[in-house]
């Protein structure tokens, strides 16, 4: 199996894991247990930690190769349809978000019985538990776009979160680019990819999940309509699809220039 492949898959894995963990908000809200449903959050992202764990080698093995065979070139296109897996991650996870709501809520319900997520996740393979979860199996339906309105919704934050999702989704890639660039200091540039995820970080951490977890508290006490999360959890993931479909692509090569400046900017400090 072709390498570019394997690193496709695990890349859609880990983006469809991310976007699917925003629906558990909405879960979180019709079962009023906020703090269970970040605890299934917490718990969903691991498969995004496996999966980036299993990619690493294979990403890196892509880049070696090109170094020397001297076809650093061929890393744009290869690059750029890892970021399009990253687009189908987050789509496939989008057109599933109103089976993710329908299975997280029914999972934090039954979590209160079960007390404990790796027996429940042994639970979801029993035949009869297994056929109840794909009965629950639905597409997005009109009434899925019902109550989507932005009024009174602070919009700057959609924003914000659509840059961050495009930047968390190329900055690895674009410091790996850069290291290929400028092989003798590859290591160097790698290790420069905070200074494009960092933005990403700041953006997540001041500006975008405070804002989320602001209307969701809003909710549960009765000062916002459920309605509400729901548009929110919409446009949060369609700026995932959207960002990962054309931003992520637009910012790639140019994050990748400046790292490389960067990395030819600390190069120098250690002389030729």
């Amino acid at each position: 199996m072709s390498p570019l492949i394997i690193i496709c898959f695990f890349t859609g894995i880990i983006h469809f894991a991310e976007c699917t963990a925003s629906s558990l908000r909405v879960a979180g809200v019709r079962t009023r247990s906020i703090a269970t449903s970040l605890a299934f959050v917490n718990a969903t992202l691991l498969v995004t930690r496996t999966s980036n764990m299993l990619q690493a080698p294979f990403l890196g093995g892509m880049v070696d190769w090109a170094i020397l065979h001297g076809d650093v070139s061929s890393l744009v296109v290869n690059f750029r349809w890892i970021i399009f897996a990253a687009f189908i991650g987050n789509l496939c996870a989008a057109v599933m978000t109103p089976f993710s709501v329908s299975v997280f809520t029914k999972a934090i319900d039954r979590f209160e019985t079960v007390g404990s997520v790796p027996k429940m996740i042994v639970m979801t393979f029993y035949p009869k538990n297994f056929l109840a979860i794909f009965r629950r199996l639905r597409l997005p339906g009109k009434e899925s776009f019902m109550n989507l309105s932005l009024k009174g919704m602070p919009q700057m934050f959609l924003w914000l979160n659509l840059l961050m999702v495009s930047i968390y989704a190329i900055g690895v890639l674009s410091a790996l680019f850069a290291g290929a660039m400028v092989p003798e200091y590859r290591v160097t540039a790698t290790q420069l990819s905070a200074i494009v995820n960092g933005i990403a970080t700041i953006l997540l951490t001041l500006l975008v999940d405070p804002t989320c977890a602001f209307i969701t508290d809003q909710a549960i006490k009765g000062k916002r309509k459920v309605s509400d999360v729901r548009a929110m959890v919409f446009y949060i993931i369609l700026g995932r699809v959207a960002g990962t479909l054309i931003l992520s692509q637009l910012l790639f090569l140019p994050a990748a220039d400046y790292i490389k400046s960067v990395t030819l900017l600390v190069k120098g400090m250690y002389g030729n």
